[in-house]
């Protein structure tokens, strides 16, 4: 007979209502003063610097595949002029927020986790209990608003990076007609679709942001933590990420409809 620890399954239990605990007080701790804006801005450019250009990079070759495989579909039925339409969709609901949150996770987060991981073990946070300071409200607060903030930016940079680099590539490759690519843009996607993008990219940043440093003020276990925990914080930011994109999906078509 198959029998399961108790440890098994209390230890999952615990650090889910441990991150569902801490986010509530980080959701509460946003509008209470004093905010720590200079932590924000130091956070926020330092997530922005070691993102943009990577994130920039990154979505030419996604949005480049999309039209590639989308125009040749097209140029089955005679409509590769239309290909500006499925670029733009692919870019603006799915390939900006996605490839924003994947860099953001993947660079900024991590580098967070690392820090307050390595601040937690050197027992920083608890100098800082002792002395009545909330480290949630000074070092997670502004931590969890730069990422979401700088994702919500990245997200209309990489949409137009990526539709440029896909109007290259479809009219000098493929050999779209330039203004029938432009006109096709706004076919198939509306304001109601930008603002849908908008709100993913600042859901995606925020769960990333959420993750990195529950991970990092939680860690245990010496430096090697600190290394399981940057590796779990890319795992679980991942995991949120198409969680949360196949829900916010289904809503935003939903309401878009």
């Amino acid at each position: 007979m198959l029998t399961i620890a108790p440890n098994a399954v209390a230890k999952p239990v615990n650090a889910a209502g441990s991150f569902y605990a801490m986010a509530l007080d980080t959701a509460v701790l946003m509008f209470r003063r004093p905010f720590a804006w200079r932590e924000f801005l130091l956070q926020a450019w330092f997530v922005a610097r070691v993102s943009i250009l990577p994130t920039m990079m990154l979505s030419i070759p996604f949005t480049v595949l999309v039209v590639f495989t989308f125009n040749i579909l097209l140029a089955e039925f005679g409509a590769a002029d239309f290909s500006g339409s499925g670029a733009a969709f692919g870019a603006v609901t799915q390939i900006g927020p996605m490839v924003t949150v994947l860099v953001v996770a993947g660079a900024g987060a991590t580098a967070m986790c690392a820090d307050l991981g390595a601040r937690t073990i050197r027992e920083e946070l608890d100098a800082l209990r002792v002395m009545g300071v909330d480290p949630l409200q000074v070092l997670v607060v502004p931590r969890v608003l730069a990422a979401t903030v700088v994702a919500l930016m990245l997200s209309p940079l990489v949409v137009l990076v990526g539709l440029t680099g896909a109007f290259g590539f479809a009219v000098f490759a493929q050999n779209v007609t330039p203004g029938a690519f432009v006109a096709g843009l706004t076919l198939l996607v509306g304001l109601p679709d930008v603002i849908v993008s908008l709100v993913k990219a600042a859901l995606f940043g925020l769960a990333a942001g959420l993750i990195a440093c529950y991970k990092g003020i939680s860690v245990g276990g010496g430096p090697a933590g600190v290394g399981t925990a940057v590796n779990e914080t890319v795992v679980f930011s991942f995991m949120a990420l198409f969680l949360i994109n196949i829900v916010a999906t289904a809503v935003g078509i939903k309401a878009t409809l």
